[in-house]
Parts: structure tokens; sequence; C-alpha cells
């Protein structure tokens, strides 16, 4: 009888200060400040080019280090070599082996550590039970679903039992029924582990609903490190307010004068305890779509808004609406009511 695999054991990050400068004197990383706990998975998200996989890089150990340090647990790893840091990553390519079995891709790195041959056999087994992969044992990567393959990758990584995971947006290559199926399965694996994962995306979507905590970039630059919920409740700058949410916030100028702001001919008050009541200045209001209801509840301000779209948008495109000073009764037919929130919370 092959049993599940154990706990594998878990190992905190620490970026310390952490940078990386390419030729040119191009910054990818600036003063990276980052405290993963043990067993945390938390997602490391932003546009294209603000240096995420750098950093997961940095953290492997195949990329060099231009200043800053690298600790798992309390181990400075800056300069260990990549096969040193007991940590697996899966790739954005999974670069599997095509001449090779499922089974033996997933046991390539056991035989290269020299583990014996029947403990690479029982891992192998045992995780792939695990991920379903069992009756695919014999099968060769060209013979497999994009899911399947993914699936592979991380069964590789799972068997050499290491103390971090990093993974480099390995859900880009499958279709969008395949990332939602695939990132309940990491949910689960994450919780069945427990070990210390890094994942790196730039679909805001997945990093809200796979991470613990979430970790926003923007130019190799730390924007804010918090729960999904703070992000999307308390953004700390305008970058991260419009980065995360989809549909995007609107933003909309104002003034808060009197504890109330003041917008589009419209008033609302602020709450009490808020950082604003007090203030005397122009805001920039964020509204997100969310705030916005049907007509005719009592207490909301009335709004008549133009969208701001193309004339034939296109196919997935997201309609976002700007908020004239326009009386409420005006012919515009799209009468949507923002709402505060600045009261409840």
């Amino acid at each position: 009888m092959v049993t599940q695999p154990a706990p594998l054991p878990a190992a905190g990050i620490r970026l310390d200060k952490l940078g990386k400068r390419f030729r040119g004197g191009v910054d990818a990383v600036a003063d990276l400040d980052l405290a993963v706990a043990p067993g945390e998975f938390i997602v490391l998200v932003g546009p294209s080019g603000c240096g995420k996989s750098t950093v997961l890089r940095m953290i492997a150990g195949l990329e060099e280090v231009t200043s800053g340090r690298v600790f798992l647990g309390d181990v400075d790893v800056t300069n260990e070599l990549p096969q040193r840091r007991d940590v697996a990553m899966v790739f954005q390519s999974y670069a599997l082996y095509p001449r090779m079995t499922v089974h033996k891709n997933m046991a390539f790195g056991l035989r290269m550590r020299g583990t014996p041959r029947v403990e690479r056999d029982r891992r192998v087994l045992a995780v792939a039970r695990t991920l379903g992969l069992e009756p695919l044992l014999g099968r060769r990567p060209a013979a497999l679903s994009g899911g399947q393959r993914q699936r592979v990758a991380m069964g590789r990584a799972i068997v050499r039992e290491p103390r971090v995971f990093l993974m480099d947006e390995p859900l880009s290559n499958l279709d969008a029924k395949l990332r939602v199926t695939v990132r309940a399965q990491l949910t689960l694996l994450h919780q069945r582990l427990g070990v210390t994962t890094v994942y790196v995306t730039h679909d805001q979507v997945e990093a809200m609903t796979l991470g613990q905590r979430v970790a926003v970039l923007r130019d190799g630059r730390l924007q804010q490190f918090d729960t999904p919920r703070a992000l999307f409740r308390d953004p700390v700058n305008l970058f991260v307010a419009a980065f995360i949410g989809s549909p995007a916030m609107n933003f909309v100028t104002a003034a808060v004068a009197g504890g109330r702001v003041r917008f589009a001919g419209h008033s609302v008050p602020l709450a009490p305890d808020g950082p604003l009541v007090a203030a005397d200045r122009p805001v920039l209001l964020g509204v997100r779509p969310t705030a916005f209801g049907p007509p005719g509840i009592a207490g909301w301000p009335q709004l008549t808004v133009t969208p701001a779209a193309p004339r034939s948008p296109p196919a997935r495109s997201t309609t976002r609406c700007s908020c004239p000073k326009s009386a409420p009764g005006s012919p515009s037919g799209c009468r949507p009511t923002w709402r505060s929130r600045s009261a409840s919370r």
C-alpha cells in the first residue's frame, strides 16, 4: 500500500533590500523588502516588466543578485548555487522531456540526486495519486493535454519535497476554463502540503483568488503587500487602486469640505472617524463598479453618466463611466446610482 506524501517542510523567505541592475543601468528590482511566513502562499503581481519574474529567479538562484540579501529560513542563500537552495520551480513552459514518460519526467530530479529507485517509485506513485496522474504514468508529453502537462510539471516539483515552491506564470498557456480548474487544484494542494509558495502572475484575478497575501509591483518597486481584501478595499496609492479590480475602478475629481465629499454637483458625508473628515482640499474619488446600483434607492445620489467606450467596442471590453455635472433628469438613458461606502468602512 502506497501512503500519501507526508507534509513537506516549509521555510520562510526574507528579501532584504533586494536589487537587480542590468547592463545600461536599468534597475529591474530596487530595494525590495519582503517577508513570507513559513507555509504561506503569496503572489507577485504587476504589469509586464515590473520585475516579478526577476524576483522569483533571484530567490531560485537563477539570477545573480546585484544588491541585498535572500534568506530561506534563517540561512543567507544569496550566493548559494540553485541546487543547494532546496527549492522547486514550475516554469511557464512546463519544461517536460518529450522522450520520457510521465513517470520518468516526475522522477528525473530524484534520479539526478541519487535517490534509490524504490524510493523514487514510491514518491512518484504517491504524488501521481494525489494529482490524478496515476493512469497517465506511461504516457509521453505529446499524448497529454495542457492541463495534464501542467500537473506533471507540478508533480515533478512536489516529489522532490522542497522547502519552497516557486511558480512562474504556470497557468498562462491554459484556456480560461482550465485555468479556473487548475487554480482550485493549486489551492487544495497547498492546503494539503503546506509548503511555502511564491507564485508569479500578471493576471490580477489569478492573484486575488490564489494568494493569502499579494505583493503588487511596479517598475521593480513594491507598491503594497497585503491580503486580497485589503488591496481591494484599502489601496495605498492610485496605481494599486487602478490595477486591482475587474472591471477597473473609475476616478472622479472631487473636493472635501465640511466633512463631505463633493463631486458632479452632489455631496456625500464622510465617516466621522475617517482620515479626511477634517480636511478641506481637492481629492480624487475612486468609485468601484460594484458601488453602482439601480436608481430609486433613498439616500443615494442620482448621477447621469456617459459611457466612455469606443463606438465599436472590441470583444470582452470594459465600459467605464464618467460623471459630468448634469442634472439627474438629463436625457442620457443611463442613470446608475453611486453608493458611498465611506460611512460603513
